[in-house]
């Protein structure tokens, strides 16, 4: 949802009025079309007839769920002057304050209102994302359709009425290689001057576990301490060259006092712990996505050539797979260390087995979680993938947690990993302990 850095200078951003707002989109819908039609082996494919992206119709994310409820006079968000509806909205959706992330590099669509003085706020949870900047006319979301991935809004900051639209404009950069070619949430880490804007990306750079902490964070606050680990948050670029600098002195900043006035936010924080699990959950969520849409269209052509469609549910489903368990995961060199709540209430939310574990616990000394299989596994995102890629995530995840999967991959898996994943998933996931049953599995 951040940083929507292109080939384009958006230093000042796209325009914000109403109506230059609705002309953008207008624009980025024929340029999005034009996108479809270019593809060539991209997940979303030219015609868009499976998955009917555009359409808004029987779209059950959280924010046109909310939008349905203030429509129909169930459900009124509330105007403050400082930050406008972001509270109540907050509220509404369930997202916690404590998961706020600040960016201040000017790479998204309120560059205008963004920099080192003023960044722009992140916040999420399971299914949605808020994007809120400083004196902005919009607040910006992503929410996760679980049948079409995320859709994009802005909600107008006006004092009178909180009207929420459908941006397409979003969809710029919000569709591509980085977002493996399906409408998905975009993290970016870039060298950013003091006045905000981005000089570089970082090379190679997509959001995910997988990055080592050295190259995260270019362009956002960060509050917190990482044992041995550096990271980019809190530094400036003018010229310098990275590789001769030392992060150490930036990577283990608890108070961004120095750096802005943290009076204006709803807390005064960019946890690190935050940071870690928003760069995993928006990973997780394009590859849900991308699996969703590659089965789908695997089984609208599979009259053509079965083989082929069962190869390309094979092939989504494997990528998930292994993401899913963090095959991927960079190293930690830990303890690493939050300054705000997050580490201790995101936890609180997650299922438990009898014994009382959850996959929402934290490790935060050698990896991000303590039981690695991403918590996204009970996301209506993961339920509503069709049942074609679930019978096969669920044949392929018993093999591999029993054991009987020699690929090299797979083979950093523990037993004890192992062992307490399945166990756990038996316990918390009735449609996994129900296919075991079924296939005379322990």
């Amino acid at each position: 949802m951040n940083s929507r850095l292109s080939g384009r200078d958006f230093s000042h951003g796209p325009p914000h009025s109403r109506w230059a707002r609705e002309i953008f989109g207008l624009g980025v819908l024929l340029i999005f079309a034009a996108i479809l039609e270019a593809q060539q082996g991209g997940a979303l494919e030219p015609t868009d007839t499976v998955i009917r992206y555009l359409s808004s119709d029987g779209l059950s994310d959280p924010v046109t769920i909310l939008n349905q409820r203030i429509q129909s006079g169930k459900t009124k968000l509330v105007y403050e002057p400082e930050h406008g509806y972001l509270k109540s909205l907050l509220r509404e959706l369930n997202v916690p304050v404590e998961s706020q992330t600040l960016v201040f590099s000017k790479t998204s669509n309120q560059a205008g209102h963004t920099s080192p003085k003023t960044p722009r706020a992140i916040y999420y949870n399971d299914r949605v994302y808020v994007g809120w900047a400083q004196g902005d006319d919009f607040i910006d979301v992503a929410s996760i359709d679980p049948k079409k991935g995320p859709i994009f809004f802005t909600i107008d900051q006006s004092p009178s009425k909180p009207e929420i639209r459908r941006d397409a404009g979003c969809m710029q950069c919000h569709i591509g290689p980085k977002t493996l070619n399906v409408p998905g949430i975009l993290l970016r880490s870039v060298y950013a001057m003091p006045n905000g804007k981005a000089v570089g990306q970082v090379n190679g750079f997509v959001s995910g576990h997988n990055n080592p902490l050295k190259d995260r964070w270019g362009g956002w606050y960060v509050s917190g301490t990482h044992g041995e680990d550096v990271h980019l948050g809190n530094a400036f670029w003018a010229g310098k060259d990275v590789a001769k600098e030392d992060l150490k002195p930036s990577s283990d900043v608890t108070r961004l006092d120095d750096f802005f006035d943290t009076s204006k936010y709803l807390v005064p924080t960019s946890d690190t712990v935050a940071l870690l699990v928003l760069d995993h959950v928006s990973r997780m969520q394009n590859i849900l996505t991308l699996a969703r849409y590659e089965t789908l269209y695997a089984l609208h052509d599979q009259a053509k050539s079965p083989a082929y469609a069962r190869d390309r549910i094979a092939r989504a489903g494997e990528q998930l797979l292994a993401y899913m368990l963090f095959r991927n995961e960079a190293a930690m060199h830990g303890p690493i260390r939050g300054t705000s709540s997050f580490a201790v209430d995101f936890p609180r939310s997650g299922l438990r087995d009898r014994k009382g574990r959850s996959l929402r616990e934290l490790d935060l000394q050698t990896r991000l979680f303590r039981y690695p299989c991403s918590y996204l596994i009970y996301s209506a995102s993961f339920d509503e993938l069709p049942k074609e890629m679930r019978e096969y995530l669920w044949g392929r995840l018993q093999q591999v947690l029993a054991g009987k999967d020699e690929h090299p991959y797979f083979q950093t898996l523990t037993p004890k990993d192992r062992k307490a994943i399945y166990e756990i998933l038996l316990d918390t996931k009735p449609e996994f302990r129900a296919w075991c049953g079924r296939h005379g599995e322990p």
